[in-house]
């Protein structure tokens, strides 16, 4: 479904300007954004996947990742095609660089209610680029929340300030890919512009209440040096020290052919990175993920893969010390 979109600028040459993300295209008449699903249509912008969804299951909250937040639930989660970037090692590429891929049309209203059929703790925008589906991502924010229902983002973090305003509002939760630190790595493979994604992250982490986590993709050869996983977690450090930090495998798919990530890579950037960060996970590996209090050690959520059990945790406090410990729920 089209809607207007929010967000662009008319030009008299009948060319409009978007302006949801940093790439702030301009768009003639009948052609799309970098997206695919921004339309310009008689000098007017229109969202062209309002309410189509390309995927949408219960997930545990732990696959968004998200460690931190209520862990051991369940939430819905939901999709649509297109993409701001053009990562060359996407894992959902047949959806993310493909606009034409089937869809089912959901109403703001239906997707609230049957998040709240399935003893779903909210709706999770994730699979691909939510932000782009940002009018109607927003229109279920808004609804969500008033029905006591969270919302949680997995995402690029590749928008502009005005809008990432008006959605932090309603939003309870982020995990934001940051791909690495080389500005030419985003340019030339991921397709966009690192600055932007850090001034996302940089503004999330102001909020107190909504929780915030990263993950890094570790690719050898491009991303897997001490040098910028120095570089990395210095940002993050300089914003908050307790964001939990997900490095994750990767494995050869789409138009990258680069080695599959060693596990030992994976140790010894988490190494690194707990020299300044207190809650470092590994992902797409098999093996434990626990979460340990900072202070004194004790084990406060244990998992092995999507299992999850409860352990020396309770409101926010590692019991065995006393120690508060950033986990929402």
């Amino acid at each position: 479904m089209e809607r207007e979109a929010s967000f662009y600028e008319k030009r008299d040459d009948g060319r409009v300007q978007c302006r949801l993300c940093p790439h702030n295209c301009i768009i003639a008449e009948g052609k799309t954004g970098i997206c695919r699903v921004r339309v310009n249509r008689g000098n007017v912008l229109y969202t062209a996947i309002y309410g189509e969804v390309s995927s949408v299951a219960m997930d545990p909250i732990e696959k968004k990742p998200l460690y931190h937040f209520f862990p051991g639930n369940s939430i819905l989660s939901i999709g649509t095609v297109g993409c701001s970037f053009r990562c060359k090692f996407c894992q959902n590429y047949s959806t993310s660089q493909n606009p034409e891929h089937p869809t089912q049309y959901y109403s703001p209203e239906e997707l609230v209610s049957v998040a709240g059929s399935r003893d779903s703790i909210g709706i999770a925008y994730t699979y691909t680029e939510p932000l782009i589906w940002y009018e109607y991502v927003l229109d279920c924010c808004k609804l969500a929340h008033k029905a006591g229902l969270k919302n949680v983002f997995v995402s690029n973090g590749y928008i502009n300030p005005e809008p990432l305003g008006e959605l932090l509002l309603f939003a309870d939760a982020f995990n934001i890919d940051l791909k690495g630190m080389n500005t030419e790595f985003y340019r030339k493979v991921v397709g966009g512009k690192l600055q932007g994604v850090l001034d996302t992250i940089s503004e999330i982490s102001k909020h107190p209440k909504i929780l915030l986590e990263v993950t890094t993709l570790v690719i050898p050869g491009y991303n897997d040096s001490d040098a910028e996983m120095e570089e990395l977690t210095d940002f993050l450090s300089s914003l908050r020290v307790d964001i939990p930090y997900h490095l994750s495998a990767y494995f050869p798919i789409y138009q990258f052919t680069a080695p599959a990530t060693p596990f030992r890579t994976l140790e010894r950037l988490q190494e690194v990175a707990l020299k300044k960060m207190r809650y470092v996970y590994l992902g797409n590996v098999s093996g434990p993920t626990n979460t340990v209090c900072h202070n004194c050690g004790a084990v406060l959520v244990e998992r092995h893969s999507y299992s999850v059990r409860i352990g020396k945790y309770s409101r926010g406090t590692c019991e065995n010390c006393g120690t508060r410990v950033p986990i929402i729920g």
